[in-house]
């Protein structure tokens, strides 16, 4: 039996996840990955059948936000109490701080490019302000824009030249060109949404946009003009961030902060983030 596309269930079980679940990421073997597993200060592992588990402890208070792989296999994750991004060996677990600036509000949400490249959002609720940074491969922390709204969902273009941020208490997303070296320019607001907000998002491999509409409860498909062309009903209104997985790359997670727990639907075509894979050689 085929699972019908954009209808979701229940994937984990309800309050397996604090209030704080975010993240979410897979790796190339199918395992997905999100913060605050049954406590704060976790990193927890969802086998593609389902079995929860706690996979790392941060150190030093570290709180966890948006998660990431690169070509390598390393994953990286926001971590906002400390202003890191942090740097995993899935093999040996060993935590690394990769990139950090005490100019940081709270890292928040991350997205890689093909190059290896990380763009965070920082967002300051308290202010309703936001910035973006950049870190490269070296570890190099880079400010590419400041005063802006309440930076959250963040993600690189299937091609690779475009990234899209969103504000939250605004409920904007916005879309820069974005060249080879990580530099942004020409920015364009994509799509004003009129209510609710919005947190974390990924792109297909067609360039359409999954976001999470917090507060609404769905997930909102938007083409790479800037319009709405579906919503997905989820159970809950609170959606913090959705990743892209499964064998063919159609499954689509999302975190759900208000029921703790993980939510899934099929999609009609992969994530960006499946295609890295191929492009990376790891699938």
């Amino acid at each position: 039996m085929v699972d019908e596309c954009f209808v979701a269930r229940q994937f984990t079980e309800k309050g397996g996840f604090t209030s704080g679940i975010e993240g979410p990421a897979c790796d190339q073997y199918g395992n997905l990955y999100a913060v605050n597993f049954a406590r704060q200060h976790t990193i927890g592992k969802v086998t593609p059948d389902g079995k929860t588990s706690v996979f790392i402890e941060l150190p030093n208070g570290s709180i966890g936000n948006g998660i990431r792989f690169n070509s390598e296999g390393y994953m990286f994750i926001a971590d906002y109490t400390n202003h890191n991004v942090l740097k995993v060996d899935m093999d040996t677990m060993g935590i690394s701080v990769y990139g950090h600036d005490t100019r940081m509000n709270q890292p928040n949400d991350i997205a890689i490019g093909k190059n290896g490249i990380i763009y965070a959002s920082d967002p300051n609720w308290g202010e309703s302000t936001g910035q973006i940074w950049r870190v490269d491969t070296d570890g190099t922390v880079t400010l590419l824009e400041t005063d802006m709204g309440t930076t959250n969902g963040i993600e690189v273009s299937p091609d690779g030249k475009r990234l899209y941020v969103n504000e939250s208490v605004q409920r904007n997303i916005w879309v820069y060109d974005l060249s080879n070296n990580g530099n942004i320019r020409n920015k364009k607001l994509l799509i004003q949404f009129p209510n609710f907000g919005m947190d974390g998002m990924r792109c297909d491999i067609e360039g359409n946009i999954l976001v999470t509409r917090h507060g609404k409860g769905t997930i909102a498909k938007v083409s790479p003009t800037g319009d709405v062309t579906l919503e997905v009903e989820l159970e809950g209104e609170h959606c913090t961030n959705i990743a892209f997985g499964g064998s063919d790359g159609r499954t689509c997670y999302v975190t759900m902060a208000d029921l703790g727990n993980i939510q899934v639907f099929r999609s009609d075509v992969p994530g960006r983030s499946w295609q890295l894979f191929k492009d990376w050689g790891l699938l």
